[in-house]
This record gives C-alpha cells, structure tokens and sequence, in this order.
C-alpha cells in the first residue's frame, strides 16, 4: 500500500472565504516504510495572508512573493499523490482547501475521485476519547520527539504525523533507504526532510537491568521450562 501523510499551511481559515494555500509537505509511507521520498513546496496565494495565520505559520507575503502559484505545481502535486491513500489530520480542512484549489484548474479534480482518505484526527479520538488529540498531545502521548516545532510547518508536521500515525496504528518499520533519492524539483530525500531534527532517544539496558533481566529469565524457567525469550536467543 502507498500511503502519503500530507499537511498543508494557508492564508485563513476557510476556503470558501477565498483563503488559499500556501504550503504543501507531503511523506511517502509504502507497506508502512518511510521511504525517504516527498514532496514539499511554498506556494504564492495570489491574495494576503491573514496576520493571525502568520502567527501560527510564520510564513509572510513577503516570503511568498517570488513562489510559484498552485497552477503551476498542480501537476506535480497530483501526479505525487494519485492513488495513494493521503493521511492526514484533520482531514476535511487540508482536503477541503486541496478541492478549492483544484476547482480553478480544468481538468477540475477532487481528491475523494483519486485518492484514499484516512483522518487520524478521527482515529486518535476514537482511540483517546475525552483527551486532547492534537499533533502535540499525540507527540507526547506516544513519545515522537516535536522539539523544533516552535511554529507549524507542513513539511515537519508531515513528518512528524507519520511517525504518530504508525505508532498509533501498530507501530513504525524501518526506513527504506533504497527508494529513489529524487533529486531536484520539490521532490527529495529523506536529508531534505525536516532538516535539523533530533533523532530520536535509544534507551538501552544497564548492565544492572540486564543482570537483573537473566536472573529473573531462570527462575521463569525452572518454573514453567524454557521461556519465549531464550527460544528466540537462540534462534540468533
């Protein structure tokens, strides 16, 4: 299965309101493996983004001056995302806008016609009803390290939602590190992704737990014979 976890930034909150997009940052996922592939790029919205929208992106008309607008990366964008399955939270809102803005270009296209939809914000809530289940409370809640998102960007929030997302539907497999690099245009490698942040913590045993762990083991055994544990030792 391909799978792309998608975010976006824009200039407001509703696009009926004539609000548009100005980021997209988007993550392959295939058989759920990162494989290092995606798609980010900053678009010109052809109209101001709001001041309160800047607070919470920082991504000012000045910075968007010189971007290319929607029509121009259109292609790209749906070529990169046709028939996978978009991950996303909160999906109505990122889907909603991906709609409108595919409504000004012929041929008109709508996201639902070409690809799979899975919204993890409905996930998370069916799984922690009652709790807050935004993308920093998910952080917290199963330990994905969100330390350089001081402001939202789509393609760190992408990013980290696919870390989210696989340890809240079973659990992260490796990092496919054979996929095609991509280099040039908005597509790229897994360097490209969310430059700067902090790998993730690997706790490792003391040698006191360890010790602790191997007795514990052999009274296990000499109560109920060998344990699962030893089987699979030795099957190294």
């Amino acid at each position: 299965m391909r799978q792309i976890v998608l975010d976006t930034e824009t200039t407001g909150i509703d696009p009926n309101d004539g609000h548009r997009i100005i980021e997209i940052g988007c993550v392959e996922v295939i058989e759920r493996k990162l494989t290092g592939r995606n798609y980010h790029v900053y678009i010109n919205p052809e109209r101001e983004v709001e001041a309160e929208a800047i607070t919470v992106h920082g991504i000012t008309n000045e910075f968007l001056a010189d971007k290319p607008r929607f029509a121009e990366v259109a292609e790209e964008f749906f070529s990169f995302i046709e028939g996978a399955e978009l991950v996303i939270h909160n999906a109505a809102f990122d889907v909603g806008f991906m709609d409108s803005e595919f409504a000004r270009l012929k041929p008109v296209r709508k996201t639902a016609d070409h690809c799979g939809i899975v919204d993890t914000l409905a996930i998370a809530r069916a799984k922690h009803p009652g709790q807050k289940n935004n993308l920093d409370a998910l952080c917290k809640r199963y330990g994905v390290d969100n330390s350089n998102r001081e402001l939202h960007g789509a393609l760190l929030d992408a990013e980290i939602l696919a870390d989210v997302y696989l340890l809240m539907t079973g659990g992260q497999t490796a990092l496919s590190l054979d996929a095609d690099s991509g280099e040039g245009g908005a597509i790229g490698g897994i360097r490209r992704l969310a430059a700067g942040r902090k790998p993730l913590r690997v706790v490792r045993a003391t040698d006191e737990e360890a010790s602790a762990h191997e007795e514990l083991l052999g009274v296990m055994e000499k109560q109920a014979g060998q344990t699962v544990w030893a089987k699979l030792q030795g099957a190294e």
